[in-house]
């Protein structure tokens, strides 16, 4: 006898054989923005590091104090940033910006205001005391957009004071700006040097960034023969 087995329509669907969706692990939550504090150029603290972790910054390539510069490939130009801040620091102040900012007309709109200022102070003080009042900024904007360390970090790290003011980001900030311009006022002609020396390490003129030309070369003179 025959057995009379139904097929069995749950096997043959092939719809029921369908891979069910997989459940995503969950996400994790995102650290709040306030936790992660801010960079000068807009990027977390956190970014290329540890999430919620401050990422230290950078100490400036050459002390204050080495106005001659290290012995590497920039040797030269060392000497040169050397010998502008001391014969032509108007020069120095104004290159130094053209190089930060990159845009056109820097140089003169630096340098000549700078040179007033110079010729000013010498002429009725004595002394160069009003182009620093000018020039710090600079040294601010360095530092910020490198994420270097200052002044009260440089304390801090050698001897460990300052230790509480660096706790709160905008009182460390104020007291970094306050020695930016100390800094300035008292070894005016040393931090030009030193500004012009990262400078040149980390950015190029913007002489030597001009876009490619793109040349095109017609075609050579041709000539079509007829068939026989």
């Amino acid at each position: 006898m025959a057995d009379n087995k139904q097929p069995n329509h749950e096997e043959a669907s092939p719809l029921l054989h369908q891979s069910q969706p997989k459940s995503e692990p969950p996400t994790p939550p995102e650290t709040p923005e306030f936790l992660l504090g801010w960079t000068a150029d807009g990027l977390p603290l956190g970014h290329g590091s540890v999430v919620g972790q401050p990422m230290g910054r950078a100490p400036w390539n050459s002390s204050i104090c080495a106005c001659l510069g290290q012995t590497d490939h920039f040797c030269s130009s060392d000497l040169e940033v050397c010998l502008l801040g001391s014969v032509a620091p108007c020069v120095l102040y104004g290159s130094n910006v053209e190089r930060l900012e990159s845009a056109p007309g820097t140089f003169a709109n630096h340098c000549l205001p700078y040179s007033g200022m110079y010729i000013i102070g010498n002429s009725c003080f004595g002394w160069n005391c009003l182009a620093p009042w000018f020039s710090y900024p600079s040294r601010t904007a360095i530092r910020r957009r490198f994420n270097l360390e200052g002044s009260c970090e440089a304390l801090n790290r050698s001897c460990g004071c300052c230790g509480s003011i660096l706790e709160d980001e905008v009182q460390r900030e104020q007291c970094e700006s306050t020695c930016d311009l100390a800094t300035h006022v008292f070894c005016h002609v040393c931090a030009l040097c030193q500004e012009g020396r990262e400078l040149r390490r980390r950015l190029p003129h913007p002489g030597f960034n001009a876009q490619p030309v793109l040349v095109m070369i017609p075609p050579g003179e041709q000539t079509m023969g007829r068939e026989a």
